[in-house]
C-alpha cells in the first residue's frame, strides 16, 4: 500500500479527498462552477486537468469579479424590510412606491371626482394613481410629523384593519413614548367626550388630546376624523381613488388596501418622527449644558451671555 502511494502520489491525494468529502458536513451551494469535480480522478492527467481548471477559474474570478452584479438581499426590494427596516423620508423613491403597489386604485366607476388631480389614468378598468404627486405629499407629511415630535407633540397611528394593526403598533413603537396606536376600534367620543370616557381626574391631570393623528384606513374611521376636525387636530391619511382627499388635512394618495403600501408610508412617517425626537433630545442636552455653564458663571461672578460655543 505504501509502495502504491509512493509511486502514485495523486492516488493517495484522491483517497484523502474522497474521505474528507464523506466526513465533512454537506452544505448547499448556490453557485456551480467549472472547478467542481463530478467524477473521481483516475490518472495523473485527470489530476493535472483539475489543477488547470482551478487556476483558470481563479483567474477569471480575479479578472471579471469587479464587473459582476452587486445585487444582494440588502439592496433589493424585500417585502419584510418595509415593516422592520423602513426607509427614511429622504430615501423614499418612486420605485419603492411602485414595488409596494401604491399606484393601484379602485375601479373607474368608484373614482371620486375630487381625486382627479391625483389620478394618472385608467388601465384595465382600474384607476392608476399618479405617484409623482404621492411622493412630495408623503415627504410633506413626514416633515410635519418630524416637526410635531420635535416640539414634544404626541402622535397617534390609527389602523383598525387586522392587517394594519401590526403596522400601526410598529410605527408607534419606533417613535417612542410620544406615539400611540389604535388597532382595534376607535371609541366614539374619545376626543369630544373625553371627560365622560376617561374621567375628570385623568382628563385634567393628563393631556389626552393628541397633536397629530395618522390614519392608515381613513374611510373606515370617518367618525374619528370628524372628532379631530372638531378639536382642530391635524390629520394625515392614506387616500385611495374612491375617497375624497379633503377628508383629511394632509392627504397621501396611495392604495389604502395594500399592506405593503401602508407599511412603507407608516415606516417613512415613523422614521421622520424618530428624527424629530432625536432633534428634541439634542436640543434638551444643549439647553442643560447652557444652564450648567450659566450656573458655573454665576458662582464665579462672571455672569454673561452663554452660547453653545462657550
Amino acid at each position: 500500500m505504501s509502495t502504491k502511494a509512493g509511486l502514485r502520489p495523486w492516488f493517495s491525494a484522491t483517497r484523502c479527498m474522497r474521505r474528507s468529502q464523506l466526513l465533512a458536513p454537506q452544505h448547499k451551494r448556490n453557485v456551480f462552477t467549472s472547478s467542481d469535480q463530478p467524477f473521481p480522478l483516475q490518472s495523473p492527467d485527470d489530476w493535472q486537468l483539475l489543477q488547470d481548471r482551478r487556476t483558470q477559474f481563479k483567474m477569471l474570478v480575479d479578472l471579471f469579479g469587479k464587473h459582476g452584479s452587486n445585487v444582494t438581499r440588502d439592496n433589493t426590494f424585500q417585502p419584510h424590510h418595509q415593516l422592520h427596516r423602513p426607509l427614511a423620508p429622504s430615501e423614499a423613491t418612486l420605485s419603492a412606491l411602485v414595488a409596494a403597489g401604491a399606484h393601484f386604485g379602485h375601479a373607474k366607476s368608484l373614482l371620486n371626482p375630487n381625486f382627479m388631480p391625483y389620478a394618472y389614468g385608467v388601465r384595465a378598468g382600474i384607476t392608476i394613481i399618479d405617484l409623482d404627486s404621492t411622493l412630495p405629499l408623503l415627504r410633506r407629511a413626514a416633515n410635519l410629523t418630524r416637526a410635531v415630535v420635535a416640539r414634544d407633540g404626541t402622535v397617534v397611528f390609527v389602523g383598525t384593519r387586522p392587517d394594519l394593526r401590526a403596522v400601526a403598533r410598529k410605527a408607534a413603537e419606533r417613535i417612542g413614548p410620544q406615539a400611540f396606536h389604535v388597532g382595534e376600534r376607535w371609541l366614539p367620543g374619545t376626543l369630544t367626550n373625553k371627560l365622560q370616557l376617561f374621567g375628570s381626574d385623568v382628563a385634567r391631570r393628563q393631556n389626552v388630546t393628541p397633536d397629530l393623528v395618522i390614519f392608515l384606513n381613513p374611510l373606515a374611521n370617518i367618525h374619528a376624523i370628524r372628532e379631530c376636525a372638531i378639536q382642530h387636530i391635524p390629520t394625515i391619511g392614506i387616500v385611495d381613488s374612491n375617497v375624497d382627499p379633503r377628508v383629511v388635512m394632509y392627504a397621501i394618495p396611495a392604495n389604502d388596501e395594500s399592506p405593503r403600501a401602508a407599511e412603507l408610508i407608516a415606516g417613512v412617517l415613523s422614521i421622520a418622527g424618530r428624527e424629530g425626537r432625536a432633534l428634541r433630545d439634542k436640543e434638551e442636552q444643549s439647553k442643560k449644558l447652557r444652564q450648567s455653564r450659566y450656573m458655573r458663571a454665576q458662582e464665579r461672578g462672571t455672569t454673561r451671555y452663554v452660547t453653545d460655543r462657550d
